[in-house]
This record gives structure tokens, C-alpha cells and sequence, in this order.
């Protein structure tokens, strides 16, 4: 079952959906293990953005149009409106991103490229290339870890400033501090996450966390 967490006192807006489907949260426990391999943990974040977006694309306005089974003509519901836009921030988006391009393969993709500084902890921009006509379509912010939340609130504010108006974000762990960051500076972007773990270390990753995820998806560390 899907549970809605109303932010706790001291989180200023917003409103996050936790997905915690037996399959995602096994998923997940066997991700954060240490001794997954790399091949393992790009394979079940694939198999875990399937999921994901089963759930953040739920509400998905519908029409219907004219259609002849083997049987018989009938009105059959299809998805009203232009086509999502997936944007990852780069480069752990990418693995969700592939899972969940799997599911809706006509999406259009946007690329929001950032570094944490690991110093200052804030993110720098290297890339940005999105579709043109991104203010008439809903979007989609991949990233799977939502920690200081610094590239987040970055990544959604340059996709602001290119026109989108239609934001979604969509994780695989949150930290609270980045819950109560991201939904503050962008309260009308709702988040979706498979777990909120318990806060963030010195080093602003979370804890327990699985480490830093695109490090594990291409094993260059």
C-alpha cells in the first residue's frame, strides 16, 4: 500500500508519496547491502523504476477513443494530452531513467547535468538539453538519491526557467533534511520516493543510505 507523509513540524510545504511496495522495499534492501555487485545494483534500480513509475504517473489525465476488438467497437481510455518528459539529472538519473523508459518508451528526455562539490556541497550545472516545447508538458525529475538536495532544487529551477509548469520529482531515497529543503524551495513539486531514511552525515550522504549511487550503478569506486 502507498502511504502519504505529511511533512513534519518543521517542514514548510509540500507533499511526498512514499511507495513502499513489498517488491520495491526488497529491492531496495538487497541495493543497499555492500557486497551487491555493480551488475546486480543497476539491474534492480531498473527493476525498481518500473515500479516507481507505475506510481508518479497514477493521476495521468485520460481520454478515450474509438477502437475494434476481435468482438466488437468500443470507447477505450488512452492517456489525454502531449507526451511526458522525463528529465535526469546526470548521471545516477540514468538508471532510473532506462527503467522507466522501458514502460513508457514515447516519453521525450531531458538532461540536467550537475556535480556536488564535495567541498561546499553545491551543485555546479556541466549540461542542460531539453525538449522545446517543455511548458505544455508534465516532466518528471529523476534523481535516486534526494540528500542535501542541492541539485535538485537546482535541477527544478533551471527546468522553471526554461517554461515547465507541470513538475514532478521522483527518487529512490530521500534524507529529511532534503525533504524539508526541496519542498521548501519548490512547494508546488510534489516528490515521490520508495524510503525516508534517517538523516544525513557530516558528509551529506544519507544514512543508511547505500552509498553514493552512480559510484555503485558504474563501479568507479
Amino acid at each position: 500500500m502507498d502511504a502519504i507523509v505529511k511533512p513534519p513540524e518543521g517542514y514548510a510545504h509540500g507533499d511526498v508519496t512514499v511507495v513502499n511496495h513489498p517488491l520495491i522495499l526488497h529491492k531496495l534492501t538487497l541495493m543497499r547491502n555492500k557486497e551487491t555487485s555493480t551488475g546486480l545494483f543497476r539491474q534492480l534500480l531498473r527493476e525498481i523504476s518500473l515500479l516507481l513509475c507505475y506510481e508518479v504517473t497514477r493521476n495521468l489525465p485520460l481520454t478515450t477513443e474509438q477502437i475494434e476488438t476481435p468482438l466488437c467497437e468500443m470507447e477505450a481510455p488512452v492517456i489525454a494530452g502531449k507526451k511526458l518528459i522525463f528529465a535526469s539529472i546526470l548521471r545516477a538519473g540514468n538508471g532510473l531513467l532506462e527503467g522507466m523508459l522501458d514502460l513508457v518508451p514515447s516519453a521525450r528526455v531531458a538532461h540536467i547535468g550537475l556535480y556536488r562539490d564535495h567541498e561546499t556541497l553545491e551543485p555546479k550545472e556541466y549540461y542542460f538539453k531539453a525538449p522545446e516545447d517543455i511548458a505544455d508538458r508534465l516532466t518528471i525529475v529523476v534523481d535516486p538519491m534526494l540528500a542535501t538536495a542541492g541539485s535538485s532544487i537546482a535541477a527544478v529551477q533551471r527546468l522553471k526557467d526554461r517554461g515547465a509548469n507541470q513538475l514532478r520529482f521522483l527518487c529512490l531515497l530521500a534524507a529529511p533534511e532534503g525533504i524539508e529543503r526541496f519542498t521548501s524551495a519548490h512547494p508546488d513539486v510534489p516528490v515521490y520516493t520508495a524510503a525516508i531514511d534517517k538523516h544525513l552525515n557530516d558528509k551529506g550522504y544519507i544514512v543508511p543510505g547505500l552509498g553514493d549511487a552512480g559510484d555503485r550503478m558504474y563501479g568507479t569506486k
